[in-house]
């Protein structure tokens, strides 16, 4: 019989997936014998029952029942009792943290009967109606469906009506009012009356619960964070603690280090005479964790310790939730905490210095990812520039847009290509799609726990909250700064999330300390942690990591990024420019003089660029493609050409002749489908002398180094080839160019020459393209595309947004590989092609070479190397090691 709720005296933190990361952790306190408000978990099992059947499973209730009775015994005190009631929390718990995403309510158990008896035994009846205005709210908009800021209208109505700013200064009678008040609305709205029986509440909160698993905000941060969406939520029922109790309550949020920078210490939020949902909200804004201290140091020296110890026993930065009642500490949650990218590093050099973790744990903990935030620009520093406000670090990075101040607003102006700035007093959940699609995130309260700060930091996105300096207005779309400068909507800001720091206009940027510290070795200390883990990750690759270069200088940043070759040089980007009239001279060619005429004049700057290629490489492969793409991308548009001849005869004027040709020859040259016509290997064997030229100018070059001391080491790759017959044809023009080169300058001139696969033709003949090519490389892009049957440059904006919320795939296939299809493609390549040739060298050029799941995927494969952008040749060299931690066991599962 399956098993629904467990005590949190019967789980660990190992029951992730079966109590969720909330409820698993919460038994691990449990266990470890921290003081915990006891409780118990209904499982993730249970919600997705419920999810896929509409009702709650059978038996669960009875469970719950039973699990109830025993911490009404155990308490003494029985739920929603008319005289010292026992009051619960629900809360949700998925397996991975979901910040603010589902639904939480607490003070189940109140009701008009036992609000009077929580009064009468806690000795504050403003506590007592304050705890049952939070239940009818919660309940009305979480469980009843009543919009949340229905609710918030008539609280601010009541402080205006007082005359009150904070909550604190509303009294008992006032809050009494305000139930009656929220009561009333959940009738108008719902056509229902908040329940008074407390099993009712229950119940149902319990079902919310589940149900807010498939809420809007909840899908959208699974998509972004790549959580999969059967997973489902289990629920935390809980003992209510009080932290709004009186001067000697409160509650807060710590962390055993700085999640923003990763530094030692005890960093967080307290809010006296507060709930924990007051500390997360923002709505007012807290006091540092230090001053806990001061204010309780019994409880500060209790909590200081429970955070080493929990630590120490996680190995890592914990996330702790915690209250305080009349003086007697409670710690409510922990997790181990979300941080943002330069944090990760630092704290996994530190963990590993310390002894807490390995070096290999070490690298596993960062990620592909979070070096490449890292590698973003940041500020000028020297800029002349007086700061707007001044806030709360909570995630750094350095980020220019124009100011919005709703959610929907951020959305619209992102989807038509702006670069924005969501100002809010602060963030609820219902903010997290402006959230995603603004550059940073700004409040004018909250503090590093806040749920803006939280969230931001999750998602790498810069964050400054509790800029108190800022009066924003949502409603007059304008936020003012104490110097009274006023800033409308779509004015330009520069939120700095490393200082805290706001800007009118834009301000400069300049590169990061890692980027400074891969271009010349400056500023270690700065790039803490990166370089610790970029070294153990080269100690423990196997994959080669190349670059995507084509001109000497990207070939020697490349090499200084720890490039080991070029896996992609592009010849056509050498024939643009100047360069293009040469090849329009090529293509206009009326005789075959013409012709070798213009190839003539090409070969010496392929040569030259060839040559500054190989030195900035030397010792290193240069993998060099040949002409790939149709000829008509080097003449001008048809459609200025059309336009430029027509306006000229409109004008009585005879048309430019060489316009005139153009036209013609973009005419005769025109394809339907231009991407899957006379382009690639289809070139080399149509137009005379395009291979030789080509092959010649890189043989030269090689020639060239091989005199002048050098040690260079060319590879001749073809493009988008298909079958084993186009390849040997190629292939026999290259030896032949080569030898001739060779008896020319006196040096054996030897260049391996190998294949793109990015045709499926390709891929499923590998064994027979193999026995004439010396090495593959994976053409990822066109491979995706001549799979899937896309074209990307009209997908991507015709239809991909749509394929992503509907769950066709989680993520465009262009950025990380489709495993199952493209992967299937290059898994049977790979095979097929060792199986003829075992020594066969196999790589990857497409983008997806630096893509950091796509990279476990080639380690897995079997490939050699890959090769992307010199800027990301740090993130897959990260990777590639991270790969093979996990291939062989190495890595932490978390």
């Amino acid at each position: 019989m399956v098993r629904y709720v467990y005590d949190f005296t019967e789980g660990d933190r190992g029951m992730a997936g079966l109590l969720g990361g909330k409820g698993s952790n919460l038994a691990e306190m449990t266990r470890l014998g921290l003081p915990v408000p006891p409780g118990f978990t209904v499982t993730t099992e249970a919600c997705r029952a419920f999810l896929e059947t509409g009702s709650e499973p059978a038996g669960l209730w009875d469970e719950v029942s039973a699990h109830l009775s025993a911490l009404e015994a155990s308490a003494g005190r029985v739920l929603g009792q008319p005289d010292d009631p026992l009051l619960l929390s629900v809360r949700s718990g998925a397996k991975f943290s979901m910040p603010g995403m589902m639904e939480t309510i607490l003070d189940i158990g109140l009701n008009d009967e036992s609000v009077l008896g929580l009064a009468r035994v806690s000795g504050s009846e403003r506590f007592a109606w304050d705890s049952y205005r939070r239940l009818v709210q919660m309940f009305g908009s979480t469980v009843m469906g009543v919009d949340s800021s229905l609710f918030e209208r008539s609280l601010a109505l009541l402080k205006d009506l007082r005359g009150v700013k904070d909550d604190l200064h509303l009294t008992a009678s006032d809050l009494a009012e305000l139930v009656e008040t929220h009561k009333n609305l959940i009738r108008q709205e719902t056509g229902d009356y908040f329940p008074q029986s407390t099993a009712e509440q229950l119940r149902r909160a319990v079902l919310a619960v589940f149900e807010s698993w498939n809420g809007e905000r909840a899908r959208l941060y699974r998509r972004r964070e790549h959580i999969p969406d059967d997973l489902g939520t289990a629920v935390n029922v809980q003992t209510m603690v009080f932290g709004n109790l009186g001067s000697d309550s409160g509650s807060g949020v710590a962390f055993t280090r700085d999640p923003a920078t990763g530094r030692p210490g005890l960093y967080g939020d307290y809010l006296p005479n507060a709930q924990g949902e007051d500390v997360v909200a923002g709505i007012r804004n807290t006091v540092p964790l230090a001053d806990l201290e001061r204010l309780d140091p019994t409880s500060y020296a209790q909590l200081r310790d429970h955070m080493r110890a929990l630590e120490e026993h996680y190995r890592d930065l914990c996330d702790i939730e915690f209250t305080i009642e009349r003086g007697r500490l409670w710690m409510l949650q922990t997790r181990v905490g979300k941080r943002t990218a330069e944090a990760a590093f630092v704290l996994a050099a530190q963990l590993a210095d310390e002894g807490l973790i390995t070096p290999d744990e070490a690298l596993a903990r960062v990620s592909g990812e979070g070096l490449a935030r890292l590698m973003f620009p940041r500020f000028d520093t020297s800029a002349t520039r007086t700061a707007l406000a001044h806030g709360v670090p909570a995630s750094p990075g350095a980020a220019v847009g124009a100011v919005v101040f709703d959610s929907a607003q951020a959305v619209r102006r992102a989807a038509a290509g702006e670069k924005v700035v969501l100002v809010r007093q602060e963030t609820t959940p219902d903010d997290l799609p402006g959230m995603i699609a603004s550059q940073a995130v700004l409040t004018s309260r909250g503090g590093k726990t806040s749920h803006a700060a939280v969230v931001a930091r999750g998602m790498g996105k810069v964050c400054v909250c509790g800029a108190e300096e800022l009066a924003v207005d949502t409603d007059a779309r304008r936020l003012t700064a104490a110097d009274g400068t006023v800033v409308e909507e779509g004015t330009v800001v520069s939120v700095d999330g490393s200082a805290g720091a706001v800007y009118a206009g834009a301000v400069p940027l300049m590169d990061s300390a890692v980027i400074r510290h891969l271009e010349d070795g400056s500023g270690e200390a700065d790039a803490e942690g990166v370089v610790d883990a970029v070294a153990r990750a080269d100690s423990v690759r196997r994959l080669e990591v190349r670059a995507n270069a084509d001109t000497p200088e990207d070939a020697a940043r490349a090499r200084r990024f720890g490039a080991q070759g070029v896996g992609l040089c592009r010849t056509e980007h050498m024939f643009l420019g100047e360069r293009r009239k040469l090849v329009e001279q090529m293509i206009l060619a009326g005789t075959d003089a013409e012709r070798d005429r213009a190839l003539s004049e090409l070969l010496p700057l392929q040569r030259e660029d060839f040559t500054g290629i190989l030195e900035a490489m030397d010792g290193l492969p240069v993998t060099i493609r040949l002409l790939d793409p149709p000829l008509h991308e080097f003449l001008p548009d048809h459609t200025e050409l059309a336009v430029r001849i027509a306006s000229a005869q409109a004008r009585g004027e005879q048309p430019d002749p060489h316009d005139v040709e153009l036209l013609s020859a973009v005419n005769r040259m025109h394809e339907e489908n231009p991407m899957l016509g006379l382009r690639g290997v289809r070139l080399g064997l149509v137009v005379p002398g395009l291979v030789a030229m080509q092959v010649r100018a890189i043989g030269e070059a090689v020639a060239e180094r091989l005199l002048a001391g050098g040690t260079p080491k060319a590879e001749i790759m073809v493009p988008l080839v298909g079958d084993v017959r186009e390849l040997r044809l190629v292939r026999d023009e290259v030896q032949r160019v080569l030898a001739e080169v060779s008896r020319a300058a006196g040096v054996c001139v030897d260049c391996p020459v190998g294949t793109m696969i990015e045709l499926p033709r390709a891929a499923l003949t590998a064994g027979r393209i193999a026995e004439e090519a010396e090495f593959f490389s994976f053409g990822t892009n066109d491979l995706t595309q001549t799979t899937w049957g896309f074209s990307r440059d009209d997908v991507e904006a015709e239809f991909f947004s749509a394929y992503l919320d509907k769950g066709v795939f989680p993520t465009s296939p262009f950025e990380t590989l489709d495993r199952e299809g493209v992967g299937r493609l290059v898994g049977v390549a790979v095979a097929e092609g060792r199986a003829t040739r075992p020594d066969l060298k196999i790589g990857v050029c497409g983008e997806h070479g630096g893509d950091p799941d796509s990279v476990h995927f080639f380690h897995t494969a079997g490939l050699d190397y890959v090769s992307c952008s010199p800027f990301r040749v740090p993130v897959a060299q990260l990777e590639a090691g991270r790969a093979a931690l996990e291939k062989t066991g190495g890595s932490d599962s978390r």
